[in-house]
């Protein structure tokens, strides 16, 4: 049935309707609440994820990969990958066992694996980890340790410098030393 009863009017003449072209895909609707299109999406196996109109306080606590593209304030602590998104400011203190740092971190940050500060990463604060990738472009202002299961399990030995000074041993001066030296 065609719309104000144009093929009536075809039928009554004796005519039939002459084939029309297939009509052109009409552009696509855009949804109320699409997402922007260079907004990052979820990526596959990710337990959670914190939009970039997202605002939290306090402490965080993830068991699967969490991507977070908003703005946390606190403590963040993942068992599993955590990726920080272009978009994301962070003032937190961040454990994880994987961190990926696309956005802006100030705070400390521990990985337990490995740590990667993406070209867009600008990251205040000192961080510790026994692998880290820093690609070109990347803002890193600390100090990082790293070391393999002694600077996770936080027992630092401190260097011995005596072959390099001919043998000579630093001096503690006496009022320095414990009573029972003296």
């Amino acid at each position: 049935m065609a719309l104000f009863g144009r093929d009536r009017e075809h039928e009554q003449r004796g005519q039939r309707p002459e084939a029309a072209p297939p009509p052109s895909p009409a552009p696509r609707e855009v949804k109320m609440f699409e997402r922007e299109k260079t907004q990052p999406q979820e990526t596959p196996g990710t337990s959670a994820f914190l939009g970039k109109g997202s605002r939290v306080n306090g402490k965080l606590a993830f068991e699967g990969a969490v991507r977070i593209e908003g703005q946390v304030e606190g403590e963040i602590a993942s068992e599993d990958t955590l990726t920080i998104g272009e978009s994301a400011v962070l003032k937190a203190k961040i454990n994880g066992t994987s961190v990926v740092v696309h956005g802006q971190v100030t705070g400390d940050i521990a990985a337990r694996s490995l740590l990667e500060l993406h070209a867009t990463a600008k990251v205040a604060g000192n961080i510790s980890t026994p692998r880290l990738i820093v690609h070109e472009g990347a803002i890193f202002e600390g100090q990082c340790a790293m070391g393999g299961a002694q600077a996770a399990a936080g027992k630092k030995k401190k260097p011995d410098f005596s072959a390099l000074l001919g043998g000579q041993t630093e001096e503690v001066p006496p009022a320095l030393q414990p009573e029972a030296t003296r």
